[in-house]
């Protein structure tokens, strides 16, 4: 599991990749700090987005240092 930082301020865990069983479509499954487990297409997730009009990651993957 790898950790991301949404652009608006909130930190998640990736757990992994599903597939949508009626689509197809692939998506990312992960959770907040909260535990509450949040589904959206892994295009989206690992997409842009556009903030005072500059292009940003929507989750950056955070580096722990141990």
């Amino acid at each position: 599991m790898c950790d991301f930082k949404h652009y608006k301020g909130g930190t998640y865990k990736l757990v992994g990749e599903a597939i949508h069983t009626e689509t197809e479509e692939e998506l990312a499954v992960y959770y907040d700090m909260d535990g509450v487990v949040w589904v959206r297409p892994k295009e989206m997730f690992f997409g842009k987005v556009v903030v005072d009009g500059k292009e940003i990651d929507r989750f950056t993957k955070i580096n722990k240092k141990i």
